[in-house]
């Protein structure tokens, strides 16, 4: 026994020393005195002493809406869409904006890459909404369209590819106030879901259910849509948060609390380690506030104040940060807003923020946030991930920090 803790502290040492990095602090986890693997927790202070402005794209001359991020073989690629009516693609190791895709009729308002085209055809291809009322996808090497759907009445806000299935789903929210649940391959409407008084600014699905005993992520695949208990998160201009299930197509849960329009509306993960993993909501609002709601009680948790212009989004991040307050480490998350401001809170704490990154006096706003694990080649072609935070503005710029 005395040997088996002699080893694992000396390989725990090992790996510290391999692994050193001052943005980082590494835990050990032992099961049954057994060493079985070694963590690493990006801590926010280290983040916020070393951080700073690393990559610019600019081309969009009017508000980026939304970003997104993936990794595609050895290539990092940033999709995005703006008031300008235009979806575009940069390369983020090269720094440059590879593709452009002009065929909406007027404002796009989310973009997404599809999971399902790439897993299912080796694709890479982008979806988008727009005010004029379609849902587009986009072929990023023949620069063409490959699909439209057509169905909502008026514009559409927010869209999420299902984590289910591989994205085969996706899910919809419109100006006409419904909610729509899509078949990719086919392109048909296979749901509306009815209830909202007030236009569907963003729509979520909940994440992947774990399952410690499914080593082969069957768990990702479900026989029939609305089976497992997945569901759907939306919010509204009117005010309110609601849970869908998408098998019943009803609300099974309601959040009243925001005394505005609710313009970003995340489910929490449990592959981030926040407090309560899933059976979280994390909202903002054009009421200046970002708050954090228990699905399971259908109760708010916390409310952060200290914006002064509307909260346009909200994301759980990847950092912890030491309390002594509560004796552990605890989650972090962050938002930005029309007050040109990047802010990081305590989800244990509704004290004012942990840190606040400025965006360029340019920016006019941070609109869109994404954090991306960007992967940089080292000595040896060994290649190493860094977190970093990406963010879309008022103006037009995509910046990235870390």
């Amino acid at each position: 026994m005395i040997l088996t803790s002699l080893l694992s502290i000396m390989l725990c040492f090992f790996v510290f020393l391999h692994n050193y990095n001052p943005n980082v602090q590494i835990f050990v986890i032992s099961h049954n005195h057994y060493l079985t693997q070694a963590v690493t927790i990006l801590m926010l202070d280290a983040f916020c002493l070393s951080s700073k402005l690393l990559q610019t794209f600019t081309g969009h001359n009017f508000c980026v809406n939304n970003i997104d991020y993936s990794r595609f073989d050895d290539n990092q690629y940033i999709c995005s869409g703006s008031y300008d009516n235009t979806v575009r693609v940069w390369d983020v190791k090269n720094n440059k904006q590879i593709q452009l895709f002009n065929g909406h009729l007027g404002y796009v308002y989310c973009v997404k890459f599809s999971p399902y085209h790439y897993y299912n055809h080796c694709n890479t291809v982008i979806c988008s909404s727009s005010s004029d009322n379609t849902i587009r996808f986009w072929d990023i090497k023949d620069n063409r369209q490959l699909q439209i759907f057509s169905g909502h009445a008026d514009g559409i806000c927010g869209i999420d590819l299902s984590s289910f299935n591989y994205g085969h789903y996706l899910c919809s929210g419109s100006f006409d106030t419904t909610i729509r649940l899509w078949d990719v391959e086919t392109s048909k409407s296979l749901h509306v879901f009815k209830g909202h008084e007030n236009s569907v600014w963003c729509v979520d699905f909940s994440p992947v259910k774990s399952n410690s005993d499914n080593n082969d992520n069957k768990s990702n695949i479900i026989g029939v849509i609305g089976g497992n208990g997945y569901t759907i998160c939306s919010g509204s201009k009117d005010k309110t948060i609601r849970i869908w299930d998408i098998e019943t197509v009803k609300p099974v849960v309601v959040f009243k609390g925001h005394e505005h329009w609710i313009r970003s509306a995340k489910y929490g993960s449990n592959k981030l380690g926040i407090c309560g993993g899933e059976n979280t909501i994390l909202s903002g609002s054009w009421d200046k506030s970002i708050r954090l709601w228990d699905i399971r009680s259908g109760q708010q948790i916390q409310v952060f104040n200290g914006h002064t212009h509307w909260v346009a989004a909200v994301e759980y991040s990847p950092f912890v940060v030491d309390n002594i307050e509560f004796g552990s480490s605890s989650n972090v998350i962050c938002s930005g807003s029309w007050d040109n401001s990047i802010r990081f809170w305590d989800i244990r704490s509704n004290k004012k923020e942990l840190h606040a990154i400025n965006g360029d006096e340019d920016d006019d706003g941070i609109i869109c946030l994404k954090f991306i694990q960007l992967k940089r080649k080292r000595k040896g072609n060994n290649a190493r991930s860094y977190i970093k935070l990406c963010y879309g503005s008022g103006n037009g710029p995509i910046r990235i920090w870390g």
